[in-house]
């Protein structure tokens, strides 16, 4: 089943169960895969596509959820991290620390890298290898931290 139609199936459980929260986030989702579906040359989104559109919208949930907290507005924050997790479902398993780390160390010994200045290389490689596993954030500090260790 795609990512179109499985948004589609949730949609219609939120609205019998009056979930806003996940109305919301699905109108989202839904709006946003018609944007880029629209948009693109052949109509067709790929799964590495689909992908990277749910962790741009889960960021941006996240990202909004931290200036509410700090604008003092818990209330606001609350629905915005709520709403990222409805997305979160459509999201591969994220891998755990310990496994990231392996991975990680891993993508540094195949690359080459020896010292924080090859972050760069291990960073193209880590986004491609596990593109929807973890977010770029954590892959990078991750790597900062192993490259340091060297």
């Amino acid at each position: 089943m795609n990512l179109e139609s499985q948004i589609m199936g949730q949609l219609k459980e939120a609205m019998k169960a009056k979930n806003t929260i996940a109305l919301e986030a699905l109108r989202a989702v839904k709006s946003e895969l018609l944007l880029a579906k629209t948009s693109g040359a052949n109509g067709e989104l790929s799964e590495d596509q689909e992908i990277a559109l749910l962790q741009k919208l889960v960021k941006q949930r996240k990202e909004a959820a931290e200036q509410f907290q700090t604008n003092n507005r818990p209330e606001l924050a609350e629905k915005e991290l709520a709403q990222a997790e409805v997305i979160q479902q459509f999201l591969p398993v994220q891998l755990s620390e310990e496994e990231l780390t392996v991975a990680l160390k891993e993508i540094i010994t195949e690359v080459g890298a020896t010292s924080a200045k090859d972050m760069g290389k291990v960073m193209g490689a880590a986004s491609s290898k596990l593109a929807g596993k973890a977010e770029g954030k954590l892959i990078s500090i991750r790597v900062k931290e192993i490259l340091s260790s060297l």
